[in-house]
């Protein structure tokens, strides 16, 4: 299909905010923009069916006594190695405590003792501010709670509806999107004043994630294709203890049970992290994830080890979802060592967003994972995610009301529907293979410029699949984010906070700044930091 032949099907398929993702982001936004306009929320699978479920640790906020939201901002700036935007971690801790009151008035049950919240301390926090649900269900907890109102408040829900490209008038605008039903496999199209992209991260394109099926990447596929810049796709960070068992999903072994008091340990019992950083497991994740990996290529081991046990008996209450998905596996965090291994686990990079999650393509916004908000630079401090996509999802929403009466309300040609198969072939079974292997390979934790070509190669050839399959659509999508990736990647002549460069480990005054690429205009250093 195409903008001329678009059919949005009537008021029934046009709305004054069209957001794309279920995650906290794309619920916060929905829920913020639904008291004043008609608002619909589409996502590929339930409603429930994105990465922010998986959420452990908590949410990040200077909301307790002696805490700041000064001393936020200079851990932040600290994480990101000199690539943060200022005034973005700014607007981040001024604005997270008034939205962690508003997820309580949502009904958010965080934990407390005493009527106070209880705070968790995560690594590279200076202080304990890591508010929490269910021990370390945090992230499930919020967005059951956003679930729960979004359903009630006349928010037009779209579930199994995947955006396979954004459709962009003639005067550059964007004025909707084309779908296609994930059950039915067809085609369609939804009309809106504002488009909020809030689709989530990428990081399930390599072989070793943390990540559900669904993080693939589409979002930045979808924003640079339409005309948008990206930015920062170089750093992907890998969490550095994700469990590592054969046969297991690389669940996540939250910072939250380090900050607790639990240590990472080698198979003779060193905590050899304290010879990368001082702060030994409490250093950054770009610190923590070099030193294990380099660990595991020192010894040829598959794992090393997270020692649960200085916490004693109560572990499994702060815990109980780790504690239980270990357990599965014949694994008693209260007496075993836990096997850990790095793990693809958050985007940092993504679709080039101002301070009220303005794109540079007029009329389509970006918040949460899927967004470079400025606020992570080269490296993320644990439990800001959340709290990102809260505060920027309440500002794109009310930026995205602000700007309708901009433009004229969206008008589609009809144009007839169309069928894609549901089941792709061997071949897009096998190009799918091959992208996950080159990108865990090539662009991992800790990269070199032969296996980055590779990987790139490979996603060129993957983004070259012309059949007409779902399965097919969505490789399409995921390599041209892979191959995004991997082009900033070999760019960055540098090492910096989570992109790692063995033959180049130093950090570059020459490379202080953000590398942004667009469709048409190529790519360039904005070096305005």
């Amino acid at each position: 299909m195409n903008a001329q032949a678009a059919h949005a099907g009537g008021r029934g398929n046009q709305f004054d905010v069209l957001v794309v993702g279920s995650g906290i982001a794309g619920l916060y936004a929905a829920l913020t923009a639904a008291p004043r306009a008609r608002v619909a929320l589409l996502t590929k699978g339930a409603l429930d069916d994105g990465c922010s479920r998986y959420a452990q640790g908590g949410m990040a906020a200077a909301v307790g006594a002696g805490d700041s939201v000064e001393l936020h901002y200079r851990d932040t700036i600290d994480a990101g190695r000199g690539l943060c935007h200022p005034d973005a971690v700014r607007v981040l801790v001024e604005e997270g405590g008034a939205r962690v009151r508003e997820l309580l008035d949502w009904g958010v049950t965080f934990d407390t003792q005493d009527g106070e919240l209880l705070l968790a301390r995560e690594a590279a926090h200076s202080r304990a501010r890591i508010v929490h649900a269910r021990g370390d269900g945090t992230g499930l907890e919020i967005e059951s709670a956003l679930i729960s109102r979004v359903r009630r408040s006349g928010v037009t829900i779209k579930e199994h509806t995947e955006v396979v490209r954004l459709v962009v008038d003639d005067g550059g605008r964007c004025i909707g999107v084309e779908t296609v039903d994930t059950q039915l496999g067809t085609t369609g199209c939804v009309a809106a004043g504002a488009v909020v992209l809030a689709s989530g991260g990428a990081s399930r394109l390599w072989r070793n994630s943390t990540n559900p099926e669904s993080a693939t990447g589409d979002g930045v596929a979808l924003a640079y294709d339409a005309g948008a810049e990206v930015r920062g796709l170089e750093f992907v960070q890998f969490h550095p203890t994700a469990l590592a068992l054969e046969g297991a999903p690389r669940f996540l072994i939250s910072e939250a049970v380090r900050g607790e008091g639990a240590l990472i340990v080698n198979e003779r019992g060193k905590r050899f992290v304290l010879d990368a950083h001082p702060a030994g497991e409490l250093a950054g994740r770009d610190v923590v994830a070099r030193a294990i990996w380099e660990e595991l290529q020192r010894t040829g081991a598959p794992c090393v080890y997270i020692d649960c046990r200085p916490l004693g008996p109560t572990a499994p209450l702060r815990f109980p979802a780790i504690a239980h998905a270990c357990v599965q596996f014949g694994i008693d965090i209260t007496r075993d060592l836990v096997p850990v291994a790095p793990a693809a686990h958050y985007m940092i990079g993504g679709v080039s967003a101002d301070l009220d999650g303005a794109t540079t393509l007029p009329g389509l916004f970006a918040c949460g994972e899927v967004a470079s908000s400025g606020v992570h630079g080269a490296n993320r401090l644990a439990s800001n995610s959340l709290l990102e996509s809260a505060v920027f999802a309440h500002r794109a929403a009310g930026a995205a009301i602000n700007s309708l009466g901009e433009a004229e309300p969206p008008r589609f040609a009809a144009g007839a529907a169309e069928r894609l198969p549901l089941r792709g072939s061997a071949e897009v079974r096998r190009l799918w293979s091959d992208l996950h292997d080159s990108l865990w390979s090539g662009a991992g934790v800790v990269r070199k410029p032969g296996g980055l070509r590779l990987a790139l190669a490979t996603a060129t050839a993957a983004a070259g699949c012309a059949e007409p399959s779902l399965p097919a659509v969505r490789l399409r999508a995921a390599a041209r984010t892979a191959g995004l990736v991997c082009s900033a990647a070999l760019a960055r002549e540098e090492s910096r906070g989570c992109h790692l460069r063995s033959d180049l480990p130093q950090s570059s005054d020459q490379w202080h700044g953000d590398y942004v690429m667009h469709k048409e205009r190529g790519a360039r250093l904005d070096r305005h930091l």
